[in-house]
């Protein structure tokens, strides 16, 4: 198995905040959608903003875990140079996908210190990562001809 380079505590929050992004637009859409269906009165109506909420994290528990079944990477990670896989370097299965974003909520408690483990321990994963059995790995941009591969962090000594 060829060495990879973990994926740093700041690039992954960076990776983070795209795909906050992406979740944030989509949240905004469901909303405008809802509001050109049912009208202005809908920012009034008690049923539907739980109800645009409820798709929103439905959308986020899907994005997030079917991208990083099949491809390793969410818009945010695919954008750093960034992809989760298994411990052993294999790619994550929908349902280690969906527990590593379920854990994702135990990290950010108390105060995001599930993500500021990943800063503090050598092998960057986080309290997710550790619950789930995967980690996050840089990917060095393609040469020209060549297909993105992971990094050797050790060069070879002449």
């Amino acid at each position: 198995m060829i060495g990879t380079l973990p994926a740093g505590f700041w690039i992954r929050g960076v990776a983070l905040l795209i795909d906050v992004a992406v979740f944030y637009v989509v949240h905004v859409s469901l909303r405008f959608v809802a509001g050109r269906i049912w009208g202005p009165a809908v920012e009034s109506e008690a049923g539907i903003l739980p109800a645009v909420s409820l798709f929103t994290v439905l959308f986020t528990v899907l994005y997030t875990s079917v991208l990083h079944a099949l491809t390793g990477q969410t818009l945010g990670k695919l954008a750093t140079g960034v992809r989760v896989v298994n411990v052993d370097g294999s790619p994550l299965t929908f349902g280690t996908a969906l527990l590593r974003y379920l854990g994702y909520f135990l990290s950010f408690l108390p105060f995001g210190l599930g993500f500021v483990v990943a800063g503090l321990r050598k092998d960057k994963r986080a309290l997710h990562d550790l619950l789930a059995g995967t980690r996050a790995e840089r990917l060095v941009p393609a040469r020209l001809g060549t297909s993105a591969r992971t990094v050797d962090p050790l060069p070879p000594r002449y």
